[in-house]
């Protein structure tokens, strides 16, 4: 039985928008120019990740801490308390749970996001491991975080079925040696056809994924 690894953003919950928005808030306030494809670069490297980069790869000023403050400003209140399930998601987590499989999140969002938003949606008992990339000290966009995340389970890395929505964060899983499942999200529409070149699989909603062979 495959052990399942969900991404959070774009995967689990509707959050692009906001996670996006606050990102490209403080470029914007900054007058700093970004590539279109912005978002799909910073997405796996979470907020602390994106802090340094804006400062290191941008040159903003802003201290480290003040970026962070500045992102959770404005999203924590929408995962607290706005930010919905994508389309029939629970109902696929419970079935993957009932069928005996284990289930984990692996997320660059930090848990001060994530764990309000999971409890509220009523997925936190579902889930046999939450965790950040903060948990691990490096990011998704480093392939060593699937072996710290078996090392911290118990898991096999050739047992793990990932599932994301980001185009480089499914490649650095699948170098790894991890199956991969690429899910489609509107914030990642115009590389989705790199996601499924570059993914084992790929889905439109996560409720296809009850159609895979996982055993």
């Amino acid at each position: 039985m495959k052990d399942l690894v969900f991404d959070f953003d774009g995967t689990l919950v509707d959050s692009m928008p906001t996670w996006g928005g606050k990102m490209l808030r403080i470029l914007i306030e900054e007058g700093v120019s970004y590539p279109e494809n912005i978002i799909e670069i910073i997405t796996p490297l979470g907020d602390a990740g994106t802090a340094r980069y804006f400062r290191e790869t941008f040159g903003v000023k802003a201290s480290f801490e003040e970026l962070i403050g500045r992102m959770d400003a404005y999203a924590l209140p929408k995962y607290r308390n706005e930010i919905p399930e994508k389309e029939g998601v629970g109902d696929t987590l419970r079935t993957l749970k009932a069928r005996g499989h284990r289930l984990f999140v692996l997320t660059a969002s930090p848990h001060h996001m994530l764990d309000p938003c999971l409890a509220r949606l009523g997925f936190t008992p579902l889930f046999d491991g939450v965790f950040s990339c903060d948990d691990f000290s490096t990011t998704k966009a480093d392939p060593a975080i699937y072996d710290r995340l078996c090392a911290r389970t118990g898991c096999k890395k050739e047992n793990l079925v990932f599932f994301d929505d980001n185009l480089g964060a499914c490649e650095t899983a699948k170098a790894a040696g991890v199956f991969t499942v690429g899910v489609y999200d509107d914030s990642g529409k115009a590389s989705f056809e790199r996601l499924k070149t570059a993914t084992d699989k790929s889905v439109l909603a996560l409720s296809e994924i009850l159609d895979l062979d996982l055993s």
